[in-house]
């Protein structure tokens, strides 16, 4: 009974951390800084929250023409074709460069980086993040740039808060006694 037990609770707990787990795709002109807007995530934080985001480092949007290819991390250095990515570029053609920095609204970031904002707040992601809210409210999603007009492809960016990730105290008691009492039902009728 004790397995059994063990077994369930630590299978109420993982399923608990994949329900905070969200995937987004964020989309380099929809969800451009300049003349989209952000990607709603519906993770809700409060500051100090903690969360992290990843991205596939091969997963690649642009900023227009050759060569503005790049990851979440941006435009910040030579970037080859695989032949197999989104560029549609043959193997070993450069398609991404240092493109320099943009800033807006007191943030300076590379060109093409996945920014995140929370109540206006903007803040650098990258293909790997992991911080703290660093205000309360929805977490958007960003494409940095300074035009919009010629940006293609998307990302996808999966989301975990780890504030909800293991259940409560409170719900865990009574989870247990709920099967405290089964067990005891159970151990009556076979006597």
């Amino acid at each position: 009974m004790n397995k059994i037990l063990s077994t369930i609770f630590i299978m109420m707990i993982m399923a608990s951390s994949a329900a905070n787990a969200v995937i987004i795709d964020v989309f380099a002109k929809a969800n451009s800084i300049s003349g989209g807007s952000g990607a709603s995530t519906g993770v809700f934080l409060t500051a100090g929250d903690a969360f992290t985001t990843t991205t596939a480092a091969g997963d690649l949007w642009n900023a227009g023409a050759l060569p503005r290819w790049s990851n979440a991390d941006g435009l910040t250095g030579v970037l080859l074709a695989t032949g197999a990515d989104e560029s549609g570029q043959a193997a070993g053609t450069q398609i991404g460069v240092d493109f320099g920095t943009f800033s807006k609204s007191g943030t300076t970031l590379p060109y093409g980086t996945l920014v995140g904002s929370i109540d206006g707040n903007l803040f650098g992601l990258g293909t790997n993040f992991a911080g703290n809210a660093v205000a309360t409210g929805e977490l958007l999603l960003w494409y940095w740039d300074s035009n919009n007009g010629d940006n293609s492809e998307f990302i996808r960016v999966t989301i975990n808060s780890g504030v909800r990730a293991i259940p409560e105290p409170a719900t865990i008691s009574l989870f247990a006694l709920g099967l405290a009492g089964l067990g005891m039902r159970l151990q009556r009728k076979q006597s």
